[in-house]
């Protein structure tokens, strides 16, 4: 189930025209050009470089909004979302004869509304001759990582959740994109949700659509049924554990992400710098597929992060004196060590990469430290550990979001939330009251406290079950002893706080669903089969275990429960393909802004 690489597979052939790969002769084959809407933009950026775009032809790429010039004897490839706009604006693009060929991709399913629109306006504009195909991509989903994707649907726990708000256009943005996912994949999934909520709703109405494909002249799930063991999906709602969208991250990734920015597998951030001009603005890529540092330490602690930087970069100088000493050796004119030195020179493009490698992460982890001493991320992290792990201390807290107390106001609240929702019982009214003056004291909004309190007074969330065996560590003074005295002392005296390797409660769900274990509260879940006769019951043949696993967290999802999950799948024996999405990746400030909206949309 290696999502990313079928999908990327998807937009080459896409590129090539829509034939096979192994029907292209040549680099690029024909020169094209790319017309793009932003949410594309999106979905390719991870997938495809520009150095690789040109490899495949395009000479071009730009954004179908914006004023763009003919290009005679050129072709061009669209990959836009299926709206009205973009309709017409493909129908003015061939009346305007800017291309000699129009190869026209939707990233979802178009409508049969949308698909007449543009065969009628593509005749009264006498431009129909100017589109050689027209094509459903089922691509509308961004993939982050092998077994990670985002439908990138902003917003979403504030379009589920406002009352005033009509959620049926996410619902079927949600829908069609999980459609996609499961199309790409070649997959008919048995289908589980919470009963209750959007969960249960988006999994029905996914259940109708595949029904429904499944009946179709075009079925595009004929290839599933070469499928041996068929997958499981999973379905929840944000609601099902709101704490992990707040709570302060350790792991690598989930702490790029939350404290760096992470987006779209690049992260930008200001390098501060001793000189008296102002830091430096760095941008890198993080990438599984060409990035063997992010591979193999995304879901590390940060301390053995900074070890690992150590230990490339001892190997890299290992290696370097190694080819140094070969290329310094006199070369024997019979050819005697002309292998070896061919052999060392053969190697340098090699070191020079990893360097590179090095270096960058050497960068990205020193700006997290100087985040985690700045704000004493690692105190917030192990105090949220404790109250999660049922050790809720209010004393605690007020300590931790005094005004005398490191961290920032958003710090600060995102604590206080954690300990509402790992509170066994909603804390009383008198206790709201001063943890809200004290979060005033500091500057923080409490907006988004008072909705998780509303929310808790109405049992909306999983509160105070949100209880697992863990291992605690408090790393309190190694931050300020080792900032600035290299990488290196990072992990002196530092104890891994992710040692018990506490599962979150979605994780912890997924493996009661998928080994149909008894007990675990799941036995209540919606059991879902679209092939079976609609009406039939599906529990008995949906019992597990099952290899592979899709989990779609709806109303955003995070690295924290990716990371969680891929653990939980590599621990398992055989190992487990578990690829996780959510309507959109969000950190815990972006998540906390959205609760920020919903505080305030529901006052009163």
């Amino acid at each position: 189930m290696d999502l990313k690489k079928k999908q990327k597979d998807a937009l080459v052939r896409m590129l090539h025209l829509n034939q096979a790969t192994s029907n292209v002769h040549g680099d690029g084959d024909v020169y094209k050009v790319l017309v793009i809407d932003r949410y594309c933009r999106d979905v390719i950026t991870p997938l495809l470089r520009v150095n690789e775009l040109r490899k495949y032809g395009v000479t071009l790429h730009l954004m179908i909004d914006a004023e763009r010039e003919s290009i005679a004897d050129t072709p061009a490839v669209y990959f836009v979302k299926p709206t009205h706009e973009n309709v017409m604006r493909i129908v003015k693009d061939a009346k305007d004869d800017l291309y000699d060929t129009m190869h026209v991709n939707f990233a979802g399913a178009l409508p049969e509304a949308l698909m007449d629109l543009l065969a009628d306006e593509a005749v009264k504009a006498g431009c129909s001759h100017k589109f050689t195909k027209i094509f459903d991509q089922y691509a509308n989903f961004v993939s982050l990582e092998h077994r990670m994707f985002s439908l990138a649907e902003e917003n979403s726990f504030v379009a589920l959740n406002d009352p005033g708000a009509n959620p049926e256009p996410l619902v079927e943005d949600m829908v069609g994109g999980i459609t996609s996912i499961l199309v790409t994949l070649g997959i008919v999934p048995y289908i589980k949700a919470p009963r209750g909520g959007a969960a249960e709703h988006i999994g029905r109405v996914l259940d109708e659509r595949l029904r429904t494909m499944l009946k179709s002249k075009g079925n595009p799930f004929s290839d599933a049924t070469r499928v041996i063991q068929r997958p499981l999906l999973c379905f929840f709602d944000r609601n099902f554990e709101i704490a992990a969208a707040v709570q302060h991250a350790w792991a690598y990734a989930p702490l790029v992400h939350d404290v760096l920015g992470l987006k779209l597998n690049r992260v930008m951030f200001f390098q501060e710098s001793d000189k008296p001009a102002a830091g430096q603005k760095k941008s890198y890529e993080v990438d599984s597929d060409i990035d063997f540092f992010w591979r193999e330490n995304i879901g590390s602690p940060f301390p053995k992060v900074a070890e690992e930087v150590e230990v490339q970069l001892k190997r890299y100088k290992d290696a370097l004196e190694e080819v140094n000493k070969k290329m310094s050796e006199e070369v024997d004119v019979d050819g005697g060590n002309t292998e070896h030195l061919t052999s060392a020179i053969s190697s340098v493009p090699e070191l020079t990469e990893n360097k590179r490698m090095i270096d960058k992460h050497t960068n990205i982890a020193t700006a997290l430290l100087g985040k985690i001493k700045a704000r004493t991320l690692d105190q917030f992290h192990s105090m949220e550990e404790e109250f999660i792990t049922n050790k809720v201390s209010k004393d605690k807290l007020l300590e931790m979001i005094s005004p005398a107390a490191k961290g920032t106001a958003e710090d600060k609240l995102r604590l206080a939330i954690v300990y509402v929702l790992a509170s066994e019982t909603n804390p009383a009214p008198a206790d709201y009251e001063t943890i809200e003056g004290a979060l005033r004291t500091c500057g923080s909004d409490i907006e988004p406290l008072s909705y998780v309190r509303k929310m808790r007074s109405h049992n909306l969330t999983s509160g105070g079950a949100l209880n697992s065996v863990s291992s605690q560590g408090n790393f309190l003074e190694w931050a300020d002893k080792i900032y600035g005295q290299g990488i290196s002392a990072v992990t002196k005296g530092v104890k891994n706080l992710l040692a018990g390797e506490r599962h979150f409660a979605i994780t912890r769900a997924v493996e009661a669903l998928s080994e149909g274990k008894q007990g675990t509260g799941t036995e209540t879940f919606l059991v879902l089969d679209p092939k079976a006769p609609k009406g039939s019951s599906s529990s008995d043949r949906v019992m597990g275990p099952f290899k592979d696993v899709i989990v779609f967290m709806i109303g955003g999802g995070n690295y924290l429960e990716y990371i969680s999950l891929q653990a939980f799948a590599n621990q398992c024996s055989p190992k487990k393909n578990i690829v996780y999405g959510a309507t959109e990746v969000v950190s815990g400030t972006d998540f906390l802004d959205q609760l920020r909206q919903l505080g305030s949309k529901t006052q009163g």
